[in-house]
């Protein structure tokens, strides 16, 4: 694909954006960003030491400075495959970036397949706090519940990787965007 559109990634913690991005961005020759990292490296911690430190608001007026950072930079032509964080959504001015700036893929999976890949990845569970006072494996299904209408207005394309290989999940997103570009 010569020149694809900036490829924005929404989805609950644990599905699949910064793999599946990872793969997308190697397969259309452009970097890969993710929107939490940005976050990390800016306020020289991560996320679940900003929430405890600073509280979600502070959180998510700093994921939404990194999220207008990223779409800023589609606009002057940079493409971007971009991972955002799982609560990106909850800020319409967000949304209205991403999808001005690309296209966005709400990556999905049900709660079973989110708790088992965040019990297998020991960084999520560290670095990323619970949101309702319980662990995070246990606030899957309360929080993903919530959000399912914001993903679904967030996005262009619905992509699910429930049972898939990334690559799969990659392959079914390089396929939309060169249909989408024809």
């Amino acid at each position: 694909m010569a020149n694809p559109p900036a490829v924005f990634l929404v989805g609950y913690r644990g599905s699949g954006k910064s793999t599946v991005g990872r793969i997308v961005a190697e397969r259309l020759a452009c970097p890969f960003l993710d929107s939490d990292r940005l976050i990390e490296e800016r306020a020289g911690q991560n996320i679940a030491a900003i929430f405890r430190d600073a509280g979600e608001t502070a959180f998510r007026d700093l994921e939404e400075l990194a999220v207008k950072e990223l779409a800023d930079r589609t606009e002057v032509g940079e493409r971007l495959v971009v991972g955002t964080g799982g609560g990106a959504v909850l800020r319409s001015r967000n949304v209205a970036r991403i999808r001005d700036a690309g296209l966005v893929f709400w990556l999905t999976a049900s709660p079973e397949a989110l708790k088992s890949r965040i019990l297998g990845d020991g960084s999520s569970s560290d670095d990323r706090p619970a949101l309702l006072g319980r662990s995070a494996v246990d606030e899957v299904a309360t929080v993903l519940s919530e959000r399912q209408g914001l993903y679904r207005r967030a996005a262009h394309f619905e992509v699910s990787t429930e049972g898939l290989a990334p690559q799969a999940v990659a392959d079914e997103i390089v396929e939309k965007l060169n249909l989408t570009a024809r």
